[in-house]
């Protein structure tokens, strides 16, 4: 499975034709452009700023499609196309329905319903571009706050939370007959270094990952998932005390995996130009070999195919080839033959069978609101006392503000270094310049300072508009009322407004701890 890029030149879309009709590629996995394939765009020290920039493509749907297209009248056999959909085709492409991050929905409580909508409508939307299989989801437990990769795009730190909320974005997926891959196995929730950029160490006892790690990969086999994704893990006491990457691990994969776990069907590898394994095999071919000798039937991202093929058939038997070739194929078929299965509906408290994208968003909005810190009965006095609405400096349009604004003939004040509020109240919003953790989530020190200093000298009920591990950076003890929104949608504003406006309560759970 090598990556096809949306926004590649002409030069390299023929170059990925002729290797689909010399190698008898058999499936593609799309990214947005080369410059964001995350490898490349994390930190790479041999590439300048200007290769590492990612432009913005308006039409790249239609793109997509069309590439799809081209590149199947180049195959034989039908290609199994996919892509990275966690949180939406919005993940890869422009101008497409974004839902809201898993950390999101693990905290929405008492029903599932939600979740499978969110798996249905991604399911719709990769069917429209003529995508099969949807690299998702998540089934880590983050259980470190540290994480630098997974974080946000995990249900949670409970194993049942992220076993329930995955089950249920499986099965919406698989309503619409599009193909889903749980990952990373044996599970990359408990570190601290990112993949694709090294080599993560999980020192744990086997009977401790049993119990935690593997539990929501074993329920999800058992409920018939369609492939499992390997992720770039050391994990020693899985591989015989080898330090080994789980990915090339015969131990991990064909022992735990298949043998203990009793998982029959697909094996994909973790994209195979991860730092974590790439750069300790310089020789062409020899990682696609060892992928492939391990137990993966699928082999992700692989830089060098027709290498790889090379050094496969030289070494494996033909036992090997047929079996993983038997499963691949079978999960072709399903493909294939799914795209006119008709959809399943939700059982449950909430039945959502026509629910647009932005319909569904303000539901979980309204469903993943969390009241951190305070109560209810706390923002009802704030409201009542004259305060500043203040903000940091942001990109987004700000629609938490724009309607009390208007009604109180407020003026909001943008949080700066020397800003100075004569108010004691203060409503604070928060929204964070990045989602990832990476440069304490695009805050600068000063502006941390600054923010403690104002929740330290003033009345302050505080709005974020993020990932929820940026209160890590914050001293909200002597914060009035803390609510995380999570996202900053306009729809996940516009119910925040609601909440500060008293027209319901929270009604989320935090499902990490900060």
């Amino acid at each position: 499975m090598p990556a096809a890029f949306i926004n590649d030149t002409e030069k390299e879309i023929q170059r990925l034709e002729l290797l689909i009709q010399e190698q008898g590629v058999g499936a593609l996995c799309f990214f947005h452009s080369r410059a964001s394939a995350a490898t490349n765009y994390e930190e790479d020290p041999t590439a300048g700023q200007a290769e590492k920039k990612v432009i913005y493509y308006e039409n790249s749907f239609d793109t997509l499609k069309a590439l799809i297209e081209r590149y199947q009248a180049a195959a034989k056999y039908p290609l199994l196309i996919a892509i990275d959909a966690e949180w939406g085709l919005a993940m890869r492409i422009e101008n497409t329905p974004q839902y809201p991050y898993a950390i999101t929905l693990g905290a929405i409580q008492g029903n599932t319903d939600l979740v499978f909508e969110v798996g249905r409508n991604i399911a719709r939307d990769c069917k429209a571009a003529g995508i099969h299989w949807n690299l998702a989801p998540v089934a880590d437990i983050n259980n470190n706050q540290n994480n630098p990769v997974i974080g946000y795009r995990s249900f949670g730190e409970q194993r049942d939370v992220v076993a329930k909320k995955a089950i249920a974005y499986v099965k919406g997926t698989q309503s619409e007959g599009v193909l889903t891959s749980i990952k990373h196995f044996p599970g990359h929730g408990d570190t601290a270094t990112d993949s694709h950029l090294g080599l993560p160490l999980i020192d744990k006892s086997k009977r401790k990952l049993t119990e935690n790690e593997l539990y929501p990969f074993q329920r999800l086999i058992d409920e018939g998932v369609d492939s499992v994704m390997v992720g770039h893990l050391s994990v020693p006491s899985l591989a015989n005390g080898k330090t080994i990457s789980s990915s090339i691990s015969k131990e991990i994969i064909k022992g735990v995996l298949r043998d203990e776990m009793g998982f029959q069907g697909v094996v994909i590898s973790d994209a195979l130009n991860m730092h974590a394994v790439s750069k300790n095999y310089p020789k062409k071919g020899e990682l696609e070999w060892l992928s492939f000798d391990a137990g993966n039937d699928v082999l992700c991202f692989a830089e060098h195919t027709e290498e790889g093929i090379a050094i496969i058939l030289e070494n494996a038997s033909e036992k090997q080839i047929e079996e993983s070739f038997e499963r691949i194929w079978k999960l072709k078929v399903k493909a294939m033959n799914s795209q006119i299965q008709i959809s399943i509906p939700p059982t449950g408290e909430i039945a959502l069978k026509l629910t647009t994208p932005n319909e569904l968003n303000e539901k979980i909005a309204e469903q993943s609101l969390t009241l951190f810190k305070g109560s209810e009965s706390d923002i009802s006095e704030f409201i009542e006392d004259i305060f500043i609405p203040v903000e940091n400096s942001h990109t987004i349009e700000n629609q938490f503000f724009k309607i009390f604004l208007k009604n109180k003939k407020l003026n909001s004040v943008v949080l700066k270094e020397d800003t100075v509020i004569n108010a004691q109240n203060i409503l604070l919003a928060l929204f964070p310049p990045q989602i990832k953790p990476t440069d304490n989530f695009g805050f600068s020190a000063k502006e941390f300072e600054t923010i403690n200093t104002l929740i330290k000298t003033k009345n302050v009920v505080l709005y974020l508009f993020g990932n929820p591990y940026v209160l890590n950076h914050i001293d909200t003890k002597n914060t009035k009322a803390v609510i995380i929104v999570y996202q900053d949608f306009k729809v996940f504003q516009e119910v925040a407004t609601s909440h500060f406006l008293r027209k319901f309560k929270a009604k989320g759970k935090l499902s990490v701890s900060v």
